[in-house]
């Protein structure tokens, strides 16, 4: 069997292991937040990052929700990095932009967060700022859900059956099931452009 085929069967399996409850409890977390008129930050590092970007884009253009990516305007991200330091510099964005207990974040993150072994710290400050102001906390991860999941209201956690995979299966998965989400019948508002044209 050749490598391609062995890594699109893990996938299938790891795919196949995720429990149809945690996607739904993460939508019904978003579609509350929603309803309540509550925005929706999205947070990652490297490929969550751009995770992050590109799902307020969607979320905000096909489910109706205010969305931001906390990693979008480089200037600010830089400067607050640069000023005060990597492990506060996402919670202080959030701050500035007045988090609060109508609103949503959602993380996507490989391992959650380990404040042990200080990774993700910066993802853990958000987390913590979440539960201060009563925030809703969400988000797509893998290995064993670290921080996130312990302290999340609904997470997905993307199980972990070949090691030297964590990190591609991880963030390959975690778009495939945030467009399952912003594509749920809960979340539903507008139709994509190619959905919309007939064959």
């Amino acid at each position: 069997m050749t490598f391609s085929r062995d890594f699109l069967n893990e996938t299938v399996d790891i795919l196949a292991a995720i429990p149809d409850a945690d996607v739904e409890a993460v939508v019904e977390v978003i579609r509350s937040t929603r309803d309540r008129g509550g925005r929706l930050f999205f947070c990652g590092s490297g490929g969550g990052a751009g995770h992050a970007s590109h799902a307020s884009c969607d979320f905000r253009k096909l489910a109706g929700i205010e969305s931001y990516s906390v990693t979008d305007n480089v200037s600010e991200l830089t400067a607050r990095i640069n000023d005060d330091g990597w492990d506060t510099s996402y919670a202080d964005w959030l701050v500035a932009s007045r988090l609060g207990d109508r609103d949503c974040i959602f993380v996507f993150s490989v391992g959650g967060g380990d404040e042990t072994h200080q990774i993700s710290s910066n993802l853990i400050a958000v987390m913590r700022l979440a539960k201060r102001v009563g925030a809703s906390l969400v988000g797509v991860v893998g290995r064993d859900g670290g921080v996130l999941r312990q302290m999340a209201d609904a997470s997905i956690v993307i199980p972990q059956l070949n090691p030297k995979h964590v990190t591609p299966q991880t963030e390959g998965l975690q778009a495939l099931l945030w467009h399952l989400i912003v594509s749920h019948p809960a979340l539903d508002h507008a139709v994509a452009k190619w959905e919309s044209v007939s064959s």
